[in-house]
């Protein structure tokens, strides 16, 4: 993770998390700590927030009669998590996600799992409408403490260049 300081007045400094365009390296991977350990309340309460009423992901008498014998993690829910962890290395300075393409759900996820993520930068380029802009498009890996591959999916965003990121530039 880039992590900068700025000088905001005597003795007073200021952390600034993720990446300018300039610090993408295509062909990189940066590997995206701390991990989460998923909760059976994570489970519950983001499934239903989310209105989700497949019984799969909070009836564990129901589940337990599925291939799995008991409850899945709500795989929106492990998409969040997995994007939410690359947030302060890839996009903390990003100005807009661009889109998502290819998410694979490549295995099962269960309370109790320890999630992992990295990315891999596949892209990038200056934008031809924005000069102080560029374009980065990674391949986001979520895995198991043991190694389990559970999703994949490619990300494209658009971040500034140096010196024009809103804390680069804000005052306060």
């Amino acid at each position: 993770m880039v992590v900068e300081r700025k000088e905001v007045g005597p003795n007073r400094y200021r952390e600034s998390f993720g990446r300018h365009f300039e610090d993408f390296v295509v062909g990189d991977v940066y590997e995206h700590r701390p991990g989460r350990t998923i909760s059976e309340a994570d489970n519950t309460w983001f499934t239903l927030l989310t209105m989700n009423t497949h019984p799969l992901h909070f009836d564990a008498a129901y589940a337990a009669k599925t291939e799995f014998g008991r409850p899945l993690v709500n795989s929106a829910l492990t998409l969040a998590i997995v994007a939410g962890m690359s947030v302060s290395d890839l996009s903390q300075k990003a100005i807009a996600n661009l889109g998502w393409n290819d998410i694979r759900l490549t295995a099962p996820v269960f309370a109790g799992d320890t999630l992992y993520a990295e990315s891999e930068v596949l892209s990038k380029r200056e934008s031809k409408s924005r000069p102080n802009q560029g374009i980065v498009t990674v391949k986001t890996t979520g895995a198991k403490d043991d190694g389990t591959v559970f999703m994949t999916y490619e990300r494209t965003f658009l971040v500034p260049k140096r010196g024009h990121a809103v804390d680069d530039i804000a005052d306060g």
